[in-house]
């Protein structure tokens, strides 16, 4: 393949799941469906928590950043793709498409650090149950999600500005529904062996750090537990961390498995797979996760829709 300077590649391909036009009516749909729920759904959890009083712990509000963020990842990823098959055209320019990269990086970084904080949240709130109030203070609530933003930005911006410098070949079809940071890399007919490097230790470092803390975090969680005597005590604590766990094993497990099997059989077909486990489906659930796991949250939804239909 011949090499073509960056400042000439006007647009990638974006291959999706399937060139099927069946499918793609069907894909669509889902993918409408998917989108609805999770606006909805997470807006539905933010409207809960800033109408509740009860609600304005530091929990809730890590839980609505989740949200703001879900919304985000969510409209990064699925928003491009419902377009291009509404108008029957893959293509996405170049600058959309290192602009998507930007914000799926910066959202998925941002989501796993949130994960991480409301581990420690819970670490808080079980292990040091006294002095609880003291070390959630609302300065470092948001001091702990700003420093995440923060990072989050930095390395999406690094990434991009990396993928920036690189030049392409002529074939620029992306085996996905969004522009996924390693399959645009693979496209390049630069040396992209610092990008991959970069791409490695980021991934180590704010992937396998943050979930680290919440092994760390839900390790002495478990200890405290154990060692409360009632089993009534015991189903009590567990049941304020059992909402974040779940939305911890959807967020790593499913995506972890899907990606491995994707790395085993090597086809591009499980790889936009993996890329809807972590990036979308997630961000559908977690509303579902809190809402029917949480027993406040579920007065905060009476007490909206109550105050709603007392309105009309």
């Amino acid at each position: 393949m011949e090499p073509q300077n960056k400042t000439f590649v006007l647009q990638f391909l974006l291959l999706g799941f399937t060139d099927d036009a069946e499918l793609q009516c069907l894909i669509f749909s889902l993918f409408l469906f998917i989108y609805l729920v999770t606006i909805l759904g997470n807006l539905l959890i933010i409207l809960c928590i800033s109408s509740e009083s009860h609600l304005q712990t530091p929990m809730y509000f890590f839980l609505s950043n989740l949200s703001f963020n879900d919304i985000g990842l969510s409209t990064a990823t699925v928003i491009k793709m419902l377009v291009n098959i509404q108008a029957n055209d893959q293509s996405i320019t170049y600058t959309d498409c290192l602009t998507q990269l930007f914000f799926v990086l910066a959202f998925a970084y941002f989501e796993n650090f949130l994960l991480t904080v409301m581990a420690y949240d819970r670490y808080a709130a079980i292990c040091h149950p006294l002095r609880y109030n003291i070390i959630m203070n609302p300065n470092l609530c948001v001091l702990l999600s700003l420093n995440s933003l923060f990072i989050s930005v930095m390395d999406s911006l690094i990434h991009t500005l990396m993928v920036q410098r690189l030049s392409f070949c002529t074939d620029l079809e992306i085996p996905h529904f969004f522009c996924e940071l390693d399959q645009v890399i693979k496209l390049s007919c630069s040396d992209t062996r610092i990008d991959n490097i970069v791409l490695f230790v980021a991934t180590c470092v704010f992937g396998g750090v943050p979930l680290c803390g919440i092994i760390y975090s839900y390790y002495h969680i478990m200890s405290t537990i154990l060692k409360i005597a009632s089993l009534e005590g015991k189903y009590k604590a567990f049941s304020t961390c059992g909402t974040h766990l779940s939305v911890v094993s959807l967020f790593y497990g499913a995506g972890s498995m899907v990606y491995i099997s994707s790395a085993i059989s090597a086809s591009p077909g499980k790889s936009a797979v993996a890329s809807v486990m972590y990036s979308v489906l997630p961000q559908m659930m977690n509303p579902f996760i809190y809402s029917l796991r949480n027993k406040d949250m579920k007065v905060a939804i009476r007490n909206l829709f109550s105050r709603t239909i007392s309105l009309e």
